[in-house]
């Protein structure tokens, strides 16, 4: 099982110049584990792209249905007291965003503290570099 993060997970429902490299990824370990957010972050995504007219809303229309179906078939990692409290120290050591540390936070959840035992999955360069130093093997960037 992988951890993934919304900026890997996109590609996996729209085209982007990383969709092959994620889709194979994904089909390496269908097993995935994702941050309780993630569904919303990969919506915003779509709900972005339409509004900047860069995704025509039939193309939208079916980006949420194979997002609907990925939503199925991962686990989540739910909100907590511990998530926020880990966030929250993520915040104070790595230059995150909240979005990306709550990610991260979920990620070490996930992992149950033992990093080196999950594989966390991102495209986002700031994500990976503080996972790598929480311990995680990154893929993908």
């Amino acid at each position: 099982m992988r951890f993934w993060d919304a900026s890997a997970v996109v590609p996996l429902f729209l085209e982007e110049a990383t969709t092959g490299e994620m889709r194979a990824l994904a089909g390496e370990d269908p097993a995935t584990m994702v941050w309780w957010a993630t569904e919303i972050e990969c919506a915003s995504s779509i709900a972005r792209l339409e509004r900047h007219g860069a995704l025509p809303h039939a193309r939208r229309s079916a980006a949420l249905e194979d997002l609907a179906g990925l939503v199925a078939d991962w686990a989540e990692v739910g909100p907590s007291a511990a998530i926020r409290q880990t966030a929250l120290r993520l915040l104070r050591v790595h230059p995150l965003r909240a979005a990306d540390a709550l990610q991260l936070a979920a990620a070490i959840a996930g992992a149950e503290g033992n990093m080196a035992s999950l594989e966390l999955v991102t495209l986002d360069d700031r994500l990976a570099d503080a996972a790598r130093r929480e311990g995680f093997v990154v893929r993908g960037v």
